[in-house]
């Protein structure tokens, strides 16, 4: 029997105003290679007061994520033009939300890894281990702050730079920074959370220690949108950043399954942002996980969602069939939901059908 062995964050900052403590704890990290940080930061925040104290001889991107989440070319282009003008850094910082979170994982592989990073779409296939690299989520929902997973949209396929060197070595929780957004993409963000959980328990590969941080995520996001103080607030928003983590700890230790592997396929061959695909997706998906989605939409009613329907009418089949692919090479999260007879239940027809439910 070949047992789980476990990678978590080396280290982890909690607390309002943490985001402070940034300079401090990566001046160590500044004598290593070229002496300079890469900061990556959600444009979002371009014209806002955010102190990151970047020095003189630090390259800052500001990116906007919004619609299109990273793509593999981004990750080239960005890793080759700050070799070609300063080298190797020491170290990146990621600001924003699940997508630059993924932005700083993958540029930190990229810079350690020769060739484009479609060649590296994959469990283990990272060759060297990255450069140091920190994240500070600003938005919480996606746990990309603590997954071993760089999500990445290529020419060919959405999947992941999967690998224990892909997890953080630092990250700082401040829900001080959590940027104001929208009712309902807090509630879509929020929900990627509560579907990895109800996706990590509901399946083969879960155990006790997915259950165990899964258990306590859940717990959170019913206090956060369910339970009496539900709502957008201070307190919650200190609750939904734990949530986070843990969620993200969960389906690291275990799997997700069925919402995620049909979400990657419609954002791969639509655009839809994830969290938003997950909760379109979720609503239909009462025969697998009955308890979670009933849940889900006590939530969709209480914070008054309302997700659109009747949306595959206008797809054509063609389109259906290469987001059934999409899906269907994700055999990791159908035999997690499945059981080793996946293959058996789902096929491409099979996923189809459940794409036509949307």
């Amino acid at each position: 029997m070949q047992h789980k062995n476990f990678k978590n964050i080396d280290k982890v900052t909690y607390g309002r105003g943490s985001f402070s403590q940034l300079s401090e704890t990566i001046a160590p990290i500044r004598n290593e290679n070229n002496k300079y940080f890469v900061f990556v930061i959600d444009n979002y925040f371009k014209n806002k007061s955010l102190n990151y104290n970047a020095l003189p001889e630090d390259v800052v991107y500001f990116i906007d994520v919004d619609p299109h989440e990273p793509t593999t070319q981004q990750i080239d282009a960005l890793r080759d033009e700050v070799l070609a003008k300063k080298g190797l850094p020491s170290g990146i910082v990621g600001i924003g939300g699940g997508s630059i979170m993924d932005i700083a994982k993958a540029l930190s592989l990229m810079f350690t890894n020769e060739g484009s990073s479609t060649l590296y779409q994959g469990l283990n296939l990272i060759k060297k281990k990255g450069i140091y690299h920190l994240g500070v989520p600003t938005i919480s929902g996606t746990g990309a702050e603590v997954s071993m997973t760089a999500v990445l949209t290529g020419p060919e396929k959405k999947l992941g730079l999967k690998c224990d060197w892909t997890v953080f070595n630092q990250v700082i929780l401040d829900p001080e920074l959590i940027a104001s957004v929208p009712n309902d993409w807090w509630f879509y963000t929020g929900m990627d959370t509560y579907i990895h959980c109800i996706e990590s328990h509901n399946g083969i590969r879960n155990n006790a220690f997915s259950l165990a941080y899964g258990n306590q995520s859940l717990q959170l996001c019913r206090e956060v949108y369910l339970y009496e103080g539900a709502g957008q607030n201070s307190e919650n928003d200190d609750k939904l950043m734990v949530a986070s983590l843990m969620g993200g700890l969960s389906l690291t230790y275990s799997e997700v399954g069925v919402c995620h592997a049909l979400s990657y396929g419609l954002s791969k061959i639509l655009g839809t942002r994830h969290c938003y695909a997950n909760c379109i997706i979720f609503q239909h998906l009462e025969d697998i996980y009955a308890e979670g989605v009933n849940e889900f939409k006590q939530m969709l009613q209480k914070h008054a969602i309302v997700l659109p329907k009747n949306l595959s009418k206008n797809w054509d089949e063609n389109t259906l069939r290469k987001m059934a692919e999409v899906s269907y090479n994700l055999p990791f999260m159908w035999n997690h939901a499945f059981g080793e007879n996946y293959k058996e239940i789902a096929t491409i027809n099979y996923i189809e059908s459940l794409f036509k439910r949307l």
